[in-house]
């Protein structure tokens, strides 16, 4: 029998072609399988590539810190670009017509807020407050809120405690205003929303310090350089929240508004603005927060009050008058956060009857209050009002030096602890990590970052590192990831340990949710004042409050994580007689690594911020650098050990950064 091959139109035989085909759908159904090994195999062959590096590192370069010829000496430069700007401030066009005109508003705006509270007297801005509180928040937060703001005065702090809110009205004003624009361009625009997303990303992890380098740089100590790194500093979280409200808006809301021919001007004003006003809001909270926080930390660079008494005090090793002081910042905190999540989650409730009419009796009452104290010519808080608390806390101290700091019986002390902790923990962590050489380094980082993220996190993470090495600081930064890496063990431990435990008993969880709100409100700076009236000053000390600070986020994220871990599976482990032990740690945490991944990140961050600003307490490394060189003025200093900083902040992200690995996991599928 005969049989006719038809060719094929691309001049292959039909054979031909079903073969080809054949063989190329065997090879589409083998890369999934090829994608998947390589998934499954790729802790493996990180180790194996790790093992490698480490291997011709030894032999190729040897051992030793970071090499000198690798080093770049930008002190030079850098201090003749700050004396060239000093000289320069009066003369050039940029000072005189731009940066100049910035700099008088800021003080200008400054300035005004302050008179105005000033002459609304003590009296008027506390009514006026306790009025605005029961007007968008109730009447038990308006009557904390004049508690607190009576704290303030009866601490002796309330000229300070005005001057930190006349900052802080002008520097959350505009960053409100800047990163509601941003957010806005973010929201429309996927484009935009590309561009802004990994800078806002990066700007959220480095440490607080950091940002106030650039601006000393330019505008010098004082005013203008305080609020504008605030500004700076408060502004993402605004941009991100008003980001995500917009593109979160409802589908179809806006599409029936869009069908009833609404132009787009039109859609953004009625449908998307309100449907993202609870993000809004939290925008608003979060730069509140993050606004005090800064306005505190930018003491060192001239901001004064409540962060000023803070800072000197602490200089001084006084910790009753830095308690003094840090105690109206707490109150500023926890009242500020209270009423903007209560305003916010009045969003959507009905409507308030004759709202319109409380808020014109609101004014009315608080403008009284201020005229009658302006008539009694008691506009400042009464010096008869004011309890000293700064002797009776210093004598405080002075007795637990005497008695607790060391030869208590069978325990120790606070001192025999920290000394401990630094020469069992942090120095043998320190000397390691000094000993290791710089090729090694590198590598380990590397390794990390490619196995919990991509090879782009990786790679950015031992850039960064590598510029810390180009700087000629590699030696202080491994100080300070010695700090980092010793607060974030101890924080894990506790926080996963009393997240699981919250997570697994409502009643625990009832107890430690105000506990974690009030700790997540306060600002770094103050958690120095504990920790220095309980183990003195040194590097002890710094890891112990950066661990106090972290510690909330990794409780909460770590309690969200194994509450939601599916119950079908529990109810399959229970089924299988495993016990609660059993279940925590064979179910629960292994299906909450996200969130765990998660709370590492959050702490890394987290404890970086409050490491670096231990230097103002002993904690020495590019803190001691960042600090002491901005309150020199050795700029070149400061300025080289923020830029380090900032690397480490991205290395130290990047490395625990949990990313989903789409070239693999998204073919594989």
């Amino acid at each position: 029998m005969t049989v006719t091959v038809t060719p094929a139109p691309s001049g292959r035989t039909a054979t031909g072609t079903a073969v080809d085909d054949a063989d190329g759908a065997a090879t589409r159904d083998a890369r999934p399988g090829t994608l998947r090994a390589l998934a499954r195999h790729r802790g493996r062959l990180i180790g194996a590539g790790t093992a490698l590096g480490l291997l011709l590192g030894a032999v190729l370069l040897g051992g030793g810190g970071w090499p000198g010829a690798l080093a770049v000496d930008v002190s030079a430069p850098l201090g003749r670009a700050s004396d060239w700007i000093i000289d320069h401030r009066d003369s050039h066009p940029v000072f005189l017509y731009f940066l100049g005109h910035v700099s008088n508003l800021v003080v200008v705006s400054v300035r005004a807020v302050y008179l105005a509270l000033l002459a609304a007297g003590w009296a008027g801005v506390v009514a006026a407050a306790g009025l605005v509180a029961w007007r968008v928040a109730g009447v038990r937060l308006a009557l904390a809120c004049v508690v607190a703001l009576g704290g303030c005065g009866l601490l002796g702090m309330w000229v300070p405690t005005m001057q930190t809110l006349a900052l802080m009205v002008v520097a959350v004003a505009a960053s409100v205003l800047l990163g509601g624009l941003l957010g806005l361009a973010a929201g429309l625009s996927d484009r935009m929303h590309r561009v802004l997303r990994p800078v806002l990303d990066t700007m959220q992890v480095l440490p607080a310090f950091a940002y106030l380098l650039p601006v000393v740089l330019v505008f010098g100590i004082g005013v203008p350089a305080a609020v504008l790194a605030t500004i700076v500093y408060a502004a993402p979280p605004m941009a991100r929240l008003t980001a995500l409200g917009l593109r979160g808006a409802d589908a179809g809301v806006m599409e029936a508004s869009a069908s009833l021919g609404a132009t787009a001007r039109q859609r953004l004003l009625t449908a998307r603005l309100p449907l993202a006003r609870k993000e809004l809001l939290l925008g608003v909270n979060q730069s509140i927060m993050m606004a005090l926080g800064m306005a505190v930390i930018a003491s060192v660079i001239g901001a004064g009050g409540l962060g000023d008494r803070v800072y000197q005090a602490l200089a001084s090793v006084d910790v009753g008058a830095a308690l003094a002081a840090g105690v109206p910042v707490v109150l500023l905190a926890v009242v500020l956060d209270r009423v903007t999540a209560a305003a916010g989650a009045r969003i959507g409730a009905p409507p308030v009857p004759r709202a319109r009419l409380g808020w014109a009796v609101a004014v009315v009452v608080a403008a009284a209050v201020a005229i009658a104290g302006r008539l009694s010519g008691r506009r400042s808080w009464p010096a008869a009002w004011t309890v000293d608390v700064a002797g009776t806390v210093n004598r405080a101290v002075d007795w637990m030096t005497a008695h607790l700091y060391s030869g208590v019986p069978l325990v120790g002390g606070t001192a025999d602890w920290a000394g401990r902790f630094t020469v069992w923990v942090l120095n043998p962590l320190r000397d390691g990590l000094q000993w290791l050489p710089w090729w090694a380094v590198l590598i380990g980082v590397g390794a990390l970052a490619l196995l919990i993220g991509t090879w782009r996190t990786a790679a950015t993470a031992v850039l960064a590192m590598g510029v810390i090495g180009v700087l000629g600081v590699w030696t202080p930064a491994l100080d300070t990831l010695s700090q980092v890496l010793a607060a974030v063990a101890v924080t894990l431990v506790l926080g996963v340990a009393l997240g699981a435990a919250a997570a697994r008993s409502s009643r625990l969880g009832r107890v430690l949710r105000p506990v974690l709100d009030v700790f997540q409100t306060l600002p770094q700076f103050v958690y120095l004042i504990p920790v220095v009236a309980l183990f003195g000053v040194g590097r002890a000390p710094a890891v112990a409050a950066a661990v106090v600070y972290a510690l909330p986020a990794v409780v909460r994220i770590t309690a969200q994580g194994v509450r939601a871990v599916d119950p079908a599976a529990l109810e399959s482990a229970r089924s299988l007689g495993a016990t609660g032990r059993q279940q925590l740690l064979q179910v629960q945490l292994p299906l909450a690594r996200p969130a765990l991944l998660l709370a590492v990140n959050q702490g890394v961050v987290l404890v970086l911020a409050v490491v670096v600003i231990g230097g103002l307490v002993g904690g020495g490394a590019l803190g001691y650098d960042a600090v002491f060189g901005l309150a020199r003025g050795d700029l070149a200093t400061g300025l080289v050990a923020g830029a380090a900083i900032v690397c480490l902040g991205l290395a130290l992200d990047r490395v625990t950064q949990p990313t989903e690995r789409r070239e693999l996991a998204g073919k594989g599928a």
